[in-house]
């Protein structure tokens, strides 16, 4: 076989550039011998197929393999329950319609009672400021000789701050409590004029609403 070879080199190898082609025609020889060994090697071998459908930790990654967090939010986003889409206005309106209901369902003479109550804002906070103001006084003469005085006034302030816990938070100098546009309260017993008095006024000094606001009616028996 090696003399076999060696002819059919000395063959190529003849005439100009013959140890160029002699080098090339070696390579070739030993990556095919290469690719008949891989070939005989993959005879040998069995490879057993695999149903991923059978076995769950062959299956490729899902839904289900996302963060229980992550599926959560899809979740509240597919159902329009994220808590960005709440109105704040209400929950305001559903607590204060709760309380006026009990409250006013312990008058004398007064029944079941349905409550509606329509708020124009939420709760404000007012916080402290640093204020700064500077005042600034011009006198003018234009060429007739009138003399004019210009006073300018600059404000500017600050939001006052104090440490708490390692941070800062703003001092708060008060809160103001929701503003009431209106109450409806449709009531059994209201038919009375007595009953009727008691339950406007008390929703107007409780709530601090005028009384024109205040729409009290019978409730069907």
């Amino acid at each position: 076989m090696a003399k076999w070879l060696e002819q059919l080199e000395s063959f190529i190898g003849g005439g100009p550039g013959g140890p160029r082609r002699v080098k090339a025609f070696r390579w070739l020889v030993l990556i095919g011998l290469i690719g008949a060994a891989l070939l005989l090697i993959a005879s040998f071998l069995h490879f057993k197929p695999v149903d991923p459908s059978q076995d769950p930790g062959l299956s490729p990654p899902g839904d289900s393999d996302a963060p229980r967090q992550q599926q959560q939010q899809q979740a509240a986003f597919l159902n329009g329950s994220d808590d960005a889409d709440k109105d704040p206005f209400s929950d305001i309106e559903n607590e204060l319609d709760d309380r006026l209901k009990q409250m006013l369902e312990n008058i004398v003479g007064v029944g079941t009672v349905d409550v509606m109550v329509t708020v124009d804002s939420t709760e404000e906070t007012v916080v402290q400021l640093n204020q700064q103001q500077t005042q600034q006084l011009t006198d003018e003469t234009d060429k007739n000789g009138a003399k004019r005085h210009i006073t300018s006034v600059d404000k500017n302030g600050q939001v006052a701050l104090y440490e708490v816990n390692g941070g800062q938070s703003p001092i708060v100098v008060k809160k103001l409590k929701p503003q009431v546009r209106g109450v409806l309260v449709v009531a059994k017993g209201a038919e009375n004029a007595t009953v009727h008095l008691l339950i406007a006024d008390a929703i107007s000094k409780g709530l601090d609403v005028p009384i024109h606001r205040i729409s009290v009616v019978p409730r069907k028996q």
